[in-house]
């Protein structure tokens, strides 16, 4: 007793309190998740033995700079009104930090089910996007004030304890107090050392793995791993085998490998009339394929999608790479698997690689890329500018005077009829679409648009009176809303004289929501696509085959008849040698999807094989032929490689 009798009494009371909320804050997390979560009686022990694990290490790491503290203040100014005033602060700084990661954790979990990882990381440096979001999703002011008041409590319930108040007249000795605070530091150093986040990462479920994890220790480890090196970290082949094997994945009958090298640059032939169409693509914020009737839906709030999906090459079992915006922009322009770590929308040395935008351009096509909000969000307006895109977006003043290698255009306010955190409406996003395209489309010169909607995505607002859901009533209302709005645009553009002659692309960046039972669930990667107003061939056409987003823009070559120079990792879904697949992955897991072979790829160089089941969602652990597991690698480390030595470059 005598350990904590002494003047470190304060902090041994803040560790007691951060170690049982944090148990609280673990408890209510599973009573939340339990009914999908599947878990077993020592599943749910595992999960508190290890959790109290890592809750220890947080306020282990958060008491570091107190017990220096009390290391070296003087016994006899133990009592003085500095030590009380000094401990009161450091403790109740101490305690209102973790009351508001508690409080983030918890409207994290709500969004991804999950505990802080790389996206927690990325909100850090967007702060105005985030600050605004949560502002206008939850009331700010009344949250902090009550984060403020429950902290005031704890430091009354604190201060009411004897001990607590005793411990300013406890004279401990400098050796003692050595001892203690060495401890600390120890263990601290012990958590750095031996106890990874991987640690909690060892069961295939994924709830059980979140559920283990404390916030604060997977934000720290999220920052730390923030890029990761294939390379180092994953299961490796020969790179000349690793080449071989997925140059032989690509190939394809209409298809040409330039080299014989470590490259998979090649030349497709896709015949000698080409079309040359205007094309839109409108990348739709979080749209999963649950969403529309097409696929299961029983709500009836996509209409208009529904009825596009009947009258258009339709992808049925497309699968986004990533949970991110930023890494559907990386498949969707770039038609590359998504290494680890970072998009390369948000990586150094991205400029002048051979995009799908650079096809177009040599075939004489301007680029745009527009987005509702201001695109130093994650990166979007270097990457795109450049790459060669011309720049539309909402614009910030903190970023106006960024250097563009391409024209940009701030929408203005008065073009704007909505707004909120990510930016502006569907709706007044295509009014400006439209409006430029009316402008160039004098010029007689054929145009591609990226566009990237905002309006499905919290905190869920949109005009009132455009749908019968009010605004800020939740995803339902902004599905329909989205929906809505593209119902708008067409109906605007039908009359427009450049409507005929152009191709009208809707796909999902990503799903409204990763987390499964699965580490990655398949079921949350599926997206909707769907190619309007097709020129003739492609038209009415349902592609049934598991396809992934860098397929889009190969296949729609090859519909357009186009012959042309790739880099690209995407096949002809149409071709007759086309064997289904998908590559998708989280930040730190790649998976590999060959027809019911899954293959995932993990940091520590771990493979795991499944058979997968679509019609049930499931993953059963199997033995798979040394062949896919190498594809698989392949299609990984040689993407990695080609980024990294340049070659995706053109230029």
């Amino acid at each position: 007793m005598s350990f904590i009798k002494n003047r470190y009494h304060v902090l041994f009371s803040f560790i007691t309190f951060f170690v049982s909320l944090s148990f609280i804050i673990r408890l209510i997390f599973t009573v939340l998740v339990l009914q999908k979560a599947d878990l077993s009686f020592l599943s749910c022990l595992s999960v508190f033995i290890k959790g109290i694990i890592y809750d220890l290490g947080v306020a282990v790491f958060f008491s570091i700079l107190y017990s220096l503290y009390l290391l070296i203040i003087p016994s006899k100014w133990s009592n003085s009104r500095f030590n009380i005033i000094t401990s009161y602060t450091l403790v109740f700084l101490m305690v209102l930090i973790a009351m508001f990661s508690f409080f983030a954790e918890l409207t994290f979990w709500q969004e991804f089910e999950s505990r802080f990882n790389f996206i927690a990381v990325d909100y850090l440096i967007y702060t105005f996007e985030v600050i605004n979001n949560i502002n206008e999703s939850y009331p700010l002011p009344i949250l902090i004030s009550s984060v403020v008041a429950i902290t005031v409590i704890v430091i009354l319930l604190f201060k009411k304890q004897k001990a607590f108040l005793n411990s300013f007249h406890l004279k401990t000795p400098f050796k003692k107090r050595l001892a203690i605070t060495s401890s600390i530091l120890l263990v601290a150093v012990l958590y750095s050392l031996f106890i990874s986040n991987n640690w909690a990462e060892r069961s295939k479920n994924h709830y059980q793995n979140e559920l283990s994890k404390a916030g604060v220790y997977s934000f720290f480890a999220a920052f730390k791993n923030n890029e990761l090196n294939y390379e180092q970290f994953y299961s490796l082949l020969k790179n000349d085998t690793a080449f071989e094997i997925v140059r032989n994945e690509l190939k394809e009958p209409e298809s040409v490998f330039a080299s014989n090298n470590q490259s998979i640059l090649r030349n497709i032939n896709n015949g000698n009339s080409p079309a040359k169409p205007n094309v839109i693509m409108i990348t739709i914020e979080s749209f999963s394929a649950t969403f529309m009737e097409h696929f299961g839906n029983d709500q009836h709030l996509t209409p208009v999608l529904d009825s596009i999906a009947n009258h258009s090459l339709l992808f049925t079992n497309m699968y986004a790479t990533g949970t991110r915006t930023v890494r559907g922009m990386e498949a969707l322009s770039l038609a590359v698997p998504p290494t680890p770590g970072n998009s390369i929308v948000r990586r150094p040395n991205n400029e002048n690689l051979s995009t799908i935008g650079e096809i177009f351009r040599k075939k004489g096509y301007e680029t745009s890329f527009f987005y509702g909000g201001d695109g130093y969000f994650d990166n979007m307006n270097q990457y795109f500018s450049s790459n060669g895109f011309n720049i539309i977006d909402r614009g910030r003043k903190i970023s106006v005077g960024d250097d563009y290698k391409t024209t940009r255009t701030i929408i203005p306010d008065n073009e704007v009829s909505f707004e909120n955190a990510w930016g502006i409406c569907d709706g007044d996003l295509y009014n400006a679409l439209i409006k430029d395209i009316d402008s160039k489309f004098k010029s007689g010169k054929p145009f591609y648009n990226f566009v990237m909607t905002t309006s499905n995505h919290r905190p869920f607002t949109y005009p009132e009176g455009k749908i019968d859901i009010p605004s800020k009533s939740g995803r339902d209302g902004a599905v329909k809303y989205t929906d809505y709005a593209i119902g708008e645009f067409l109906n605007t553009i039908k009359t427009k004289p450049w409507f005929k002659n152009t191709v009208i692309i809707f796909v999902a960046d990503h799903c409204a929501s990763s987390a499964g039972k699965n580490e990655i669930d398949i079921s949350k990667y599926h997206i909707p696509c769907m190619v309007y107003n097709l020129p003739d061939a492609g038209k009415n056409t349902e592609i049934k085959e598991t396809c992934s987003q860098i397929d889009l823009y190969p296949t729609l070559f090859h519909l357009l008849g186009w012959n042309y120079t790739s880099n690209l990792y995407g096949k002809n879904v149409l071709s007759e040698s086309y064997v289904p697949r998908a590559v998708l992955g989280t930040y730190q897991k790649l998976a590999y999807l060959k027809k019911d072979s899954l293959v995932i790829l993990s940091p520590q160089k771990q493979t795991e094989t499944y058979l997968y089941n679509i019609k049930s969602n499931e993953q059963s652990s199997v033995k798979l032929p040394q062949t896919v597991v190498n594809e698989a690698i392949s299609y990984y480390q040689t993407a990695y490689l080609l980024y990294k030595r340049g070659q995706l470059r053109t230029k």
